[in-house]
């Protein structure tokens, strides 16, 4: 047997559906209606006409924020709870019993007078009182 005397297989060609006239059926798509015809796209939200979840949702004025409040402490707790030259974290503030939980962050705000010299540490402060506590520290 030689090359020359080989014959090709004709190979059957594919069925080409949904061309239209007789030579195919539904391309997959089913019958009539929306979803058979060309160009077909809905919503990823719609559900079939009912009410959709998102529209049936409770709507709240107002937005609600994922990150925790600062936890608050005065001036006069400090004064009240602490020693002079005292170092104050987080950590201390729980054992004290003054705040709640060590992952949520703590501010001190001025309420009062701090009339000792504290040290702080991993503490939030507003403005007025680290202008404070750098007056209570440089007097001594």
């Amino acid at each position: 047997m030689q090359i020359n005397n080989l014959k090709a297989r004709k190979l059957k060609s594919r069925k080409r559906v949904g061309r239209g006239g007789t030579s195919g059926t539904y391309s997959g798509k089913g019958m009539k209606g929306q979803k058979s015809r060309s160009g077909y796209s809905r919503r990823s939200t719609w559900e079939g006409g009912r009410t959709t979840l998102i529209a049936s949702t409770k709507k709240n004025k107002g937005f609600k924020s994922r990150n925790p409040k600062n936890q608050v402490i005065s001036l006069d707790v400090l004064n009240k709870k602490f020693k002079n030259g005292e170092e104050i974290t987080p950590e201390v503030l729980k054992k004290a019993g003054i705040i709640q939980d060590i992952s949520v962050p703590v501010k001190i705000l001025n309420n009062g007078e701090l009339k000792k010299k504290l040290k702080f540490k991993d503490i939030l402060m507003s403005k007025i009182v680290s202008e404070k506590i750098a007056k209570n520290s440089k007097k001594e």
